[in-house]
């Protein structure tokens, strides 16, 4: 019998030439992390109502899934800021886009972000919120990439320790593509994008 030929390999929707990305996380462990930090939040906080604020645009996949864990009382607000223009590296100044649309003064706020890198939105929105006198004031992070802080600070409830690698996925971006994807992904620029990951 002839030997089939092999199907060439075709480029997932939204990649580009040169693009390419590796599952770091599955969506299946996402989910079950995001579950037991919930139970560590309400273990903490358990009859606090809890105002989610989510840091735009990445965090939305895993506020929309923290919040559906959490039970009790949650309301949310959204704020925009930027410190990353259309590379891979943060520019280290921070600018607020969106603002808050109430007020937090005496709400138990629990600030949702995607990643923490540098540390400075975050730091930046922690002097932010304080001059606005919360009850309490919680940092709760999907991925930690400790390798890269320059902020002494650390966050209150983390999903996952990464390394130093560039990452896509589950409402992560580079400029503005692969937010899609169930998976936090590792994304590779270069010659076909075919650096593997050590």
């Amino acid at each position: 019998m002839p030997k089939k030929r092999k199907r060439a390999v075709k480029e997932k929707p939204g990649h580009r030439p040169g693009e390419a990305v590796h599952v770091l996380i599955p969506n299946a462990r996402l989910k079950q992390r995001i579950k037991q930090m919930a139970r560590e939040i309400r273990r903490d906080l358990p009859d606090d109502p809890l105002h989610l604020i989510g840091v735009l645009k990445g965090s939305v996949f895993f506020l929309s899934d923290l919040a559906q864990q959490l039970g009790g009382e949650v309301s949310f607000d959204f704020i925009a800021v930027s410190s990353y223009g259309k590379g891979t590296d943060s520019t280290g100044e921070v600018k607020l886009i969106k603002d808050l649309d109430v007020s937090i003064e005496g709400r138990t706020v629990l600030i949702v972000e995607d990643i923490l890198d540098t540390g400075l939105t975050l730091k930046y929105l922690l002097l932010l919120f304080e001059e606005r006198h919360p009850k309490h004031l919680r940092i709760a992070v999907l991925l930690d990439k400790i390798e890269r802080r320059i902020a002494d600070l650390k966050a209150d409830y983390v999903g996952f320790v990464i390394p130093n690698e560039f990452v896509v996925g589950y409402g992560l971006d580079y400029d503005e593509r692969y937010r899609n994807l169930p998976d936090v992904s590792v994304l590779r620029l270069g010659p076909r994008g075919k650096t593997k990951i050590e």
